[in-house]
């Protein structure tokens, strides 16, 4: 079993279903330790992209899905995983190993995708409305879903 943790606009079941067609959602529950922020994508993106830092106190709502091999490496593309190994190969996010704590499951552990840059710059107000929104669909408590909702962000389009 590969079990990986949608915490941003992968919690919406409808998008993972095209990402990932064939791995079911196990269930959802909390990285606890890690926080939600933003960092710079790469230069064609405008709005910063979602990722995860460790730290300690805060924690994230996420969807834990049962990965199957055969759709890893079509998730893996979404996300702008690349092996290394040619020259100049840009990767926007790179897989690192969580634990989850669940109430039907207990502690899990599971895989998410950190991006791979600095932490920083904001998202677009229409990004923020996605996550949101996917959180919502995915069951995150409405306190999780506001405090989403008043987060500092750019407007327009994105």
């Amino acid at each position: 079993m590969s079990i990986y943790a949608a915490y941003g606009t992968n919690l919406d079941p409808a998008q993972m279903a095209c990402r990932a067609p064939r791995s079911p959602l196990l269930t959802t529950g909390w990285l606890e330790g890690w926080r939600l922020t933003f960092g710079e994508g790469p230069p064609a993106s405008s709005g910063a992209l979602a990722t995860l830092v460790e730290d300690p106190g805060e924690r994230v709502f996420v969807a834990l899905y049962d990965v199957m091999e055969w759709d890893e490496p079509h998730l893996d593309a979404w996300e702008g995983v690349v092996e290394r190994g040619g020259a100049g190969e840009a990767r926007a996010y790179r897989r690192v190993t969580v634990r989850a704590t669940t109430t039907d499951l207990g502690t899990v552990t599971a895989w998410a995708y950190l991006l791979d840059a600095y932490e920083g710059g904001l998202p677009t107000a229409v990004q923020l409305g996605r996550l949101a929104a996917a959180a919502e669909k995915a069951g995150a408590p409405g306190s999780y879903v506001s405090d989403l909702l008043a987060r500092e962000c750019l407007p327009g389009e994105g």
